[in-house]
């Protein structure tokens, strides 16, 4: 019977260096790439808006900008307070129905996000490749319209036909195996279209967001962490991305142990990242209106957020490594992406333009519900005065005897000259 294999200490200290620069970099690149797919062709505010009607080329293609849901304040308060709830259903869920029944309807879940992700991730990357190297794909467009409208308009490629296919392998393969590289990359692509698809639309939104999920990672971690573990050790999804704590050295067999990083603690950073970039294109695009879709402007803000997030991420890893102890690692990322922006705004002189700032996309939003509002209020003041009328006592109507018309009728007067004209009868 062999014993039981036991690495040396050096090769667990270097499998976790190893682990930790892979985790560092499986969070740093959708971040970085995120931030630049979330950018938006700048134009000009001062410019009056105009209704371009729809044409399906390949100019209008590259002018569309990427779709993207701008959150408020008010949304990402939710987000901790949803964030719970959801760890208190999947706990409840745990207790009471079979693991297996609720593990198989995540991973269902789960593997159908993963695939849309990655599709569109994959498309991107191919067809961003292919420009570089000069290849021109074909496109089909597909419509569905009648004479009068058009209810559906979409386009491909032979790109997206190969990472359809690719992308529902890849969902099957985890679905069935639950292998580490496949959740990765799952996890992965789901990071980057979170990142490329959710704006924060203030500083304050996304102070708000991170002190919300500091707040609420503090509780799980400290206050209930049993609810935490219990989820976490039952509940097997590509929320995450792991490396194995040992990959090197391990004989063949020999079941991997894993160190992690919660896509929260990659998403939500990113987010602020991204918002950070956003700021300096408004700060180049105040002084060029015509930036369009250039990205070679200068991005003080972008670049000292980064870093911060990398340097939080290693102060972290630092601590856990040195300390044997787990500890929430969304306070060391928003405490840094946070003092990163106060304290390149003070050393600038721009506190006041960074935390007025509002995004042109919140600010249209803004607009669109300031209008509605307007709108509404319009509309309830023409039912009240409808309501009124319909409600009002009838006036009374007076009627008027003939003697009273006939005495209210003055006589006619017949005035009569002194020099009548001769053979004009006397009156």
């Amino acid at each position: 019977m062999s014993s039981k294999y036991q690495a040396s200490p050096t090769q667990v200290e270097q499998g976790l260096y190893i682990a930790y620069a892979s985790l560092a970099t499986l969070a740093f690149v959708p971040i970085y790439f995120g931030a630049f797919s979330s950018l938006n062709k700048w134009k000009d505010p001062k410019e009056k808006s105009r209704k371009i009607k729809r044409q399906i080329n390949d100019e209008d293609d590259e002018d569309q900008d990427a779709p993207s849901e701008s959150l408020s304040a008010d949304d990402t308060f939710k987000f901790p307070i949803l964030g719970s709830l959801v760890l208190f259903g999947l706990h409840y869920a745990l207790r009471e129905f079979d693991t297996a029944y609720v593990n198989c309807a995540l991973t269902t879940y789960f593997s159908i996000m993963g695939f849309f992700s990655t599709t569109q991730v994959g498309v991107n990357t191919l067809t961003s490749i292919l420009g570089l190297l000069g290849i021109k794909v074909d496109s089909w467009h597909i419509n569905l319209a009648r004479p009068s409208k058009e209810f559906y308009t979409a386009k491909f490629t032979l790109v997206h036909l190969v990472m359809l296919a690719a992308s529902v392998m890849l969902a099957g393969y985890y679905a069935a195996t639950k292998n580490w590289i496949a959740s990765n990359i799952l996890a992965f692509s789901l990071a980057l279209s979170a990142i490329q698809v959710f704006s924060l639309e203030s500083f304050k939104a996304g102070i708000v967001l991170l002190g919300g999920l500091c707040i609420s990672d503090a509780y799980w971690t400290y206050g209930s962490s049993e609810i935490l573990h219990a989820v976490v050790k039952q509940v097997d999804i590509p929320i995450k991305v792991a490396f194995p704590r040992l990959l090197l050295g391990l004989p063949l067999g020999k079941a991997y142990k894993f160190a992690s990083l919660g896509l929260g603690e990659i998403i939500a950073p990113g987010l602020f990242v991204a918002l950070c970039l956003r700021f300096d294109q408004h700060r180049a695009g105040q002084r060029n209106v015509t930036l369009g879709h250039s990205t070679g402007f200068r991005k003080p803000y972008f670049i000292a957020s980064l870093l911060a997030y990398v340097l939080g991420l290693g102060v972290h890893f630092y601590v856990n490594h040195t300390l044997k102890t787990t500890q929430p690692l969304i306070a060391y990322l928003s405490f840094a992406c946070i003092l990163s922006v106060f304290l390149t705004a003070t050393v600038r002189r721009e506190s006041k333009q960074v935390f007025g700032y509002t995004s042109e996309a919140g600010l249209a939003i803004a607009k669109a519900k300031k209008a509605a509002l307007d709108k509404k209020k319009r509309l309830q003041a023409q039912k009240k005065q409808a309501a009124a009328r319909r409600t009002a006592p009838p006036r009374a109507i007076h009627r008027v005897s003939k003697e009273e018309l006939y005495a209210a009728k003055p006589s006619p007067t017949v005035s009569v000259s002194g020099d009548s004209a001769p053979g004009s009868p006397a009156i």
